[in-house]
């Protein structure tokens, strides 16, 4: 039975808590503790049966509890929690009241953005209206009041005959935009409706008949059009949304599109990097563009080999990026992504909350911190951002199986972690490495073995030490590392 509890809400088959402005982020271990503590207000619960009910046959340090207690009372007013000294815990909040799954109404619009439709006749084109429909995703995504759909899971529904409810339910959301562009010379024509998916009513419709130059305002003006409709009150940062014309180039802006359609593809990204190098050659300003070369080159880290060599120059793309404008998320995010693995961990953290904060509904810049999370000793919390990501990118396939396979190992549940690179059409060597560790723990040694061959088979001749350094260590904790270090070597030696 779901609980209401003041303004918040917490659901119990979802695992979910509602506050005042909607979903809040909490951990596992968290939301157990919290529900412990509403099921008895106002009795203190022993720490002791806290343990047991929360962490059931793992023994665990004290502090970790008081780690979670504290996070509770930063997302809660504090009062809500009360520690009784030598005792224990208590609730002693508004009183829990039992509610109907129902009772609880969708806290913000939930909307897929679906491709638009080349009209142009030439399916060379197609990067535009892909483009184009990837911009409106991206202004949209920066508002708080709605879950966004990303690109990936909305691209599946391309070309194709959509009944528009079937489409939302597949989705999830509440709402769906589709259109269209026609581009002739340097005439653009776009179509835009928002649709209520449930009645199939449309509640807005334009199209526009403009100079290409004028795209970026078009864009503006459907983002804000479809905000006005969906916000729940008028709210003047509305208006105030509109962004600086990103570049005035407007090949430099063609180049960047087509480096959108490649970057889209999780282990094909690099392949953008020469489209990107030619936007911001055409216009040096042109911040979004160093930006995603930032990114670009922390791939190339991991694709090409954790070579630290690929992340300076990945700071100073990003460095420039928000030289040019500071709330350039993804210069934020290629900032954090590069310091995570530099162990830079503090400054790390700061620029991916900052990442977040300007787009919270990326489901890459949710993913990025999640592994920050898992790196830096929360992976517990790693799991709920993980799985916010995925929720606004249901379709994406590999990518979230191994982040989360990946999180999962560090938080010693081996099994789950097993069925998530089982679901992979191929386990990249990064996660071959935990894939040892998981069935070594789980007393699968054949299978470790066997796994172990795969992952030297990487790197021929290379030391088992230097293999862990290059894909594992960049843990804050580096006792994490020792032990699969050691898991390794003994695998190694059984063999």
């Amino acid at each position: 039975m779901d609980l209401e509890f003041g303004n918040y809400h917490l659901k119990r088959a979802e695992r979910l808590l509602f506050g005042p402005n909607g979903p809040m982020v909490l951990s596992a271990r968290s939301f157990d503790i919290l529900a412990t503590l509403l099921e008895r207000p106002d009795e203190v619960i022993g720490k002791t049966e806290l343990f047991d009910s929360v962490w059931p046959g793992v023994v665990v340090e004290e502090n970790t509890l008081q780690v979670h207690i504290s996070a509770l009372r930063k997302l809660l007013p504090a009062e809500m929690i009360v520690t009784v000294h030598g005792r224990g815990y208590k609730y002693a909040g508004p009183k829990p009241l039992a509610v109907t799954a129902e009772a609880v109404a969708p806290s913000r619009a939930s909307i897929a953005v679906l491709p638009f439709d080349n009209m142009s006749g030439d399916q060379e084109q197609d990067y535009f209206s892909d483009g184009i429909t990837e911009d409106i995703i991206t202004q949209l995504g920066k508002f708080r009041e709605f879950l966004v759909i990303a690109r990936n899971s909305s691209f599946q529904f391309r070309g194709k005959a959509n009944d528009l409810a079937e489409v939302a339910k597949k989705l999830g959301v509440q709402y769906v935009v589709e259109g269209s562009v026609r581009k002739i010379g340097n005439r653009v024509r776009v179509t835009v409706q928002l649709i209520d998916a449930s009645s199939t009513a449309h509640i807005w419709g334009e199209h526009y008949d403009r100079e290409l130059d004028d795209i970026f305002a078009i864009q503006d003006e459907i983002t804000q059009m479809i905000a006005a409709r969906l916000a729940r009150q008028a709210r003047t940062a509305i208006a105030s949304r509109a962004r600086a014309r990103p570049t005035d180039n407007m090949s430099a802006y063609e180049f960047y599109l087509r480096a959108l359609q490649l970057a889209a593809v999780y282990d094909a990204a690099h392949e953008a990097e020469p489209f990107l190098r030619q936007a911001v050659k055409l216009d040096p300003r042109f911040a979004a563009a160093h930006a995603m070369l930032g990114v670009v080159d922390i791939l190339k880290f991991f694709w090409v080999y954790y070579d630290p060599d690929y992340l300076h120059p990945a700071l100073e793309m990003a460095k420039t990026a928000l030289q040019l404008d500071p709330d350039e998320a993804y210069g934020h995010l290629a900032t954090g992504f590069a310091l995570l693995y530099l162990r830079q961990y503090r400054q790390a953290e700061i620029s991916l909350d900052r990442a977040v904060a300007l787009n919270p509904n990326d489901p890459f810049i949710l993913s990025i911190r999640a592994l920050f999370l898992n790196y830096t000793d929360r992976p517990d919390e790693a799991l709920v951002e993980i799985t916010e990501a995925q929720r606004r990118d249901p379709y994406a396939v590999g990518w979230y199986d191994d982040f989360r396979g990946i999180i999962l190992t560090t938080a010693g549940r081996y099994s789950e972690a097993t069925a998530c690179y089982a679901k992979m059409a191929a386990v990249p060597r990064w996660s071959l490495v935990r894939l040892v560790v998981c069935h070594f723990e789980l007393g699968e040694i054949k299978q470790a073995q066997d796994t172990l061959a795969k992952v030297k088979a990487h790197y021929p001749g290379l030391p088992l030490d230097e293999i862990v350094d290059a894909e594992v260590d960049y843990y804050r904790d580096a006792s994490v590392c020792s032990r699969y270090r050691a898991i390794l070597q003994r695998v190694d030696n059984e063999g």
